[in-house]
């Protein structure tokens, strides 16, 4: 749950917005392209949000639509639409400018609750600890799963554009989702920014301390640092010439999900470290093949793609 909104990205034109003058729409969102790298492997993805009674709203929900995503949830406002600006340098790093609007204004339904009961509920969202509407359902909704059993993973997307300065307010909202996690995404720098150290094992032991079972440190082309509390292992990723790393930390999260909704007992994992490194390496191959095109939902592969790369 969270944000759906319209990416405006700058291909080709360096990582300074200041000097793109040329933009390509396309769908974004860390919650929604998480819900279409499910979809896209054959998984039921279910998205909560809201967007705006505007063209824009009506296309990014024909994108979820078009990538087999569960839009029954979703509301719509007389608020515009969310957009973001998005440039991308020659090796794929971007750089963001947010115009917010109707994600915010997403607001709380107790009628959802039920259809929490023992799935898998991914709290992902970069804008729900912001305030508005969106902030008090995602709380209300956080604790909704707590009571009905659900797996709950968390990634906290950090956007240091849009806390800056504001970075131990940041921390503060995210700890109540570290500590009941089953499953957290970090990447290297929001690994760093919660636990307050530099040493990946040492930030692995402050973020076991407050709480997440099983700790995902995304690492880029070095791969991802798996930490549960009785091991560490470092799974290494596939070789790639990325283009486009937006959306490669959601297609890891969304395939990894995937798999573990596959199993009769998703709670299974929090014991089972062998099963948990085989997937994270097929999450791994999702990520890495999502960075070599432009557009994050597009470039989600499906369950063909993933299985014909070794």
């Amino acid at each position: 749950m969270g944000e759906l909104l319209i990416d405006f990205v700058a291909e080709k034109q360096g990582n300074d917005l200041s000097k793109a003058d040329v933009f390509t729409k396309k769908a974004g969102g860390a919650p929604a392209n998480v819900a279409c790298a499910i979809a896209k492997l054959g998984g039921l993805g279910k998205f909560i949000g809201c967007v705006g009674k505007d063209q824009f709203g009506s296309f990014l929900l024909s994108v979820l639509e078009e990538n087999q995503v569960d839009i029954s949830l979703v509301q719509r406002s007389k608020t515009f639409t969310t957009i973001a600006f998005v440039s991308i340098a020659e090796n794929g790093e971007r750089d963001f400018v947010f115009s917010r609007g109707a994600d915010k204004k997403l607001k709380y339904s107790s009628a959802v609750k039920n259809s929490f009961k023992e799935n898998i509920v991914h709290f992902g969202a970069a804008t729900a600890l912001l305030g508005g509407d969106l902030e008090d359902a995602y709380g209300r909704y956080f604790f909704d799963a707590l009571t009905q059993d659900a797996f709950i993973s968390f990634d906290p997307n950090f956007r240091g554009d849009l806390w800056q300065g504001e970075e131990e307010i940041f921390i503060k909202k995210c700890m109540p989702y570290v500590q009941k996690a089953h499953l957290a995404k970090f990447s290297l720098e929001e690994a760093q920014l919660l636990s307050g150290k530099t040493d990946l094992e040492e930030c692995c032991a402050v973020l076991h301390e407050v709480g997440t079972q099983v700790i995902t440190i995304t690492l880029g082309g070095d791969g991802t640092l798996l930490s549960t509390k009785n091991a560490k292992h470092t799974i290494p990723s596939i070789k790639v010439n990325p283009v486009d790393t937006t959306g490669a930390g959601d297609a890891f999260i969304g395939c990894l999900l995937y798999q573990i909704a596959a199993l009769h007992d998703p709670m299974e994992v929090l014991e089972n470290t062998e099963l948990l490194i085989g997937m994270i390496q097929k999450a791994n191959k999702a990520g890495a093949i999502t960075t070599t095109n432009f557009g994050a939902i597009p470039s989600l592969p499906n369950r063909e793609q993933l299985l014909a790369i070794e």
